[in-house]
C-alpha cells in the first residue's frame, strides 16, 4: 500500500498516521498538511499545501499512491451551515476528485461520524452535510470507498487531542471508555481506527458504512 493521509496533525489523523508507519504492509505514506506534521520516518513524505480548496497542483505527486485515509474534520460548533459545508464537503470532494483522477482504481476511506444522516434531510445541520459528503464520495469511481462513523475515540500511543478543552474532556471521560470498551459497540480508540482503515483498504469489508462495532471488528481482522 502507498497511502495518502489528510488531517495528520489532528488527534484522529495522527493516530492513523502512526499505525500506517508501523505497518509493514504500508510502503509509503504521504501526509498533505497546512502545517508541519512533526513526525519523522523513512517512509513518510510531507507536503505543505496551503489551499485545501484546490489540490490540482498536486495531481502528479498523487499518482504513485493507491489509498487515501481522509481524517480531516472540524466541529460544527459556532459555524454557519455554509462555512461548515465549505470545510467538510467542499474540501473532501475537491481532494477526492483530484485523487481518483490521479490514481484510478484507488481506495478512499473517510472519517465521518456517528449520527451522520445519509438521507441528507434530517434536522441536524452537521449530520446532513456529513451525509451529503459520504454520498458524494461513494459515487466517485474509486475501486472501493468506506465511510467510517466512530463515536467516542480514545487517543492512545501518546496521541493527544488538540486544545485544552478537548484534552480535559478526554481525561474526564477515560474511565467511561475503559468501562465501555469490552462491549465493542460503544467506543473505539485511535489504534483500532487506524488498523480498521488499513485493513479495509487491504482486505475490503462487506459494508461501505462502518459503525463503531464494524470498526472494532475490522481492527482485529
Amino acid at each position: 500500500m502507498k497511502v495518502v493521509i489528510l488531517g495528520s496533525t489532528g488527534m484522529i489523523g495522527k493516530g492513523v498516521l502512526l499505525e500506517c508507519l508501523a505497518d509493514n504492509n504500508v510502503e509509503k505514506v504521504l501526509a498533505i498538511s497546512r502545517k508541519p506534521v512533526n513526525v519523522g520516518h523513512d517512509k513518510l513524505k510531507v507536503i505543505i499545501h496551503d489551499n485545501f480548496f484546490d489540490f490540482s497542483a498536486l495531481k502528479d505527486q498523487l499518482k504513485p499512491y493507491d489509498t487515501c485515509l481522509f481524517c480531516l474534520g472540524i466541529s460544527s460548533v459556532g459555524l454557519s451551515e455554509d462555512r461548515y459545508r465549505e470545510i467538510t464537503y467542499d474540501i473532501a470532494l475537491n481532494f477526492a476528485s483530484t485523487f481518483v483522477a490521479a490514481s484510478p482504481g484507488s481506495v478512499f476511506c473517510y472519517i465521518s461520524g456517528a449520527g451522520t444522516d445519509g438521507s441528507e434531510k434530517g434536522g441536524s445541520m452537521w449530520a446532513r452535510i456529513k451525509g451529503r459528503t459520504e454520498n458524494a464520495l461513494m459515487n466517485l469511481p474509486f475501486r472501493n470507498s468506506y465511510m467510517f462513523r466512530p463515536g467516542y475515540i480514545q487517543p492512545l500511543k501518546g496521541v493527544r487531542p488538540t486544545g485544552t478543552v478537548l484534552r480535559t474532556m478526554y481525561i474526564v471521560f477515560k474511565p467511561l471508555y475503559l468501562l465501555l470498551k469490552p462491549f465493542g459497540n460503544a467506543v473505539t480508540d485511535t489504534v483500532s481506527l487506524g488498523r480498521a482503515m488499513i485493513n479495509a483498504a487491504l482486505k475490503g469489508y462487506d459494508k461501505k458504512i462502518l459503525g463503531v462495532r464494524d470498526i472494532n471488528i475490522l481492527a482485529r481482522t
